[in-house]
């Protein structure tokens, strides 16, 4: 028989890329997402898939799941700054009340979870790369505190879980990811430098552009997740892209890929904005035998191909759609 996973967010760009890839290796999918940030259109491929479920929920609030559940991926929560400065509430809920009722959803059903924490848990690193022993350096007062404070705490009540209930868990840390799906007003550098692309305007970078990031293509990702769920790892693991790259560089490299002479203008830098974003994955190596196998180029082409064939009326979004 398949065995059925659950995925939180399951509308948003990771979460409908793990819709499906676990559709693809025989499981059947039931997908919750509130729609807050994510969008049926990323699934509307599946509507007629008899493996697939879809049903609207805000798991904030009490809800129940009557399948019998297999594994769990939790990956609901905003996940760009432009979401949780819009709705930090919504933010910090998802992290906390939604994480907790989704636990308990995995202890009735004896199910393993894979919850989606971030590289933001490690804040502005004095450390370089960052390796899952790192404990950061997180203001959880500033902006982004919202959002870096919820998925430290999702790790914490996740492993408290494990601890007390003895509960089977995994916890990705996942780093700058990009692809397919992805909203191109969302707030993220690629997104935002395509969009401004292929619209013919300047591209804005924060700062003076040297400040890096490790930017790993959704299909190893993905890959990635699968692995980590499937192994015997229950600690925090890294998961991206150690290809470490300016911001200013990335700008540049997208304007090349469409051969296209936009201008690039510096703009302040936020608060708090981390200087520098790498992931060590030695261990993920070495557990799951895992790395990504995606070029940057080949990564940021199919990208950009995604984001040319939107329609106009998607391109041209440049105002969120949150009320400020």
């Amino acid at each position: 028989m398949k065995k059925t996973v659950l995925i939180t967010g399951a509308a948003g760009f990771l979460g409908s890329h793990l819709c499906y890839y676990f559709l693809s290796k025989n499981f059947k999918v039931l997908g919750i997402d509130n729609l807050i940030t994510g969008s049926l259109k990323n699934l509307s491929e599946l509507e007629s898939n008899p493996d697939f479920e879809f049903r609207e929920i805000d798991i904030t609030h009490d809800f129940k799941i009557y399948n019998s559940i297999d594994f769990i991926l939790h990956f609901a929560s905003p996940a760009s700054p432009i979401d949780y400065l819009k709705i930090p509430l919504e933010t910090l809920r998802v992290g906390s009340l939604g994480t907790e009722n989704i636990l308990k959803i995995a202890l009735k059903n004896n199910a393993r979870i894979l919850i989606a924490s971030t590289s933001e848990v490690y804040g502005d690193p004095l450390k370089h790369p960052q390796s899952e022993e790192y404990c950061g350096n997180v203001d959880p007062v500033g902006p982004r505190g919202v959002y870096d404070e919820a998925k430290r705490f999702q790790e914490a009540m996740t492993t408290a879980y494990h601890t007390f209930h003895g509960l089977d868990i995994r916890i990705a840390r996942i780093f700058n990811t990009y692809g397919s799906r992805m909203r191109v007003n969302d707030g993220r550098a690629i997104p935002t430098f395509m969009g401004q692309v292929l619209r013919g305007e300047s591209l804005t970078v924060f700062g003076d552009g040297s400040q890096t990031r490790s930017f790993c293509y959704i299909d190893d990702m993905v890959k990635g997740i699968y692995k980590l769920l499937h192994s015997n790892y229950n600690k925090p693991l890294n998961l991206g892209n150690p290809e470490e790259i300016a911001l200013i560089d990335i700008a540049k490299e997208i304007i090349d890929i469409g051969n296209f002479n936009n201008q690039i203008v510096f703009k302040p830098l936020p608060t708090n904005d981390p200087v520098k974003r790498k992931p060590d994955i030695t261990k993920a190596m070495k557990i799951l035998n895992w790395k990504p196998l995606v070029s940057r180029k080949k990564g940021l082409e199919k990208t950009f191909n995604y984001f040319k064939n939107l329609p106009l009326t998607e391109l041209n979004k440049k105002d969120h759609k949150f009320a400020s």
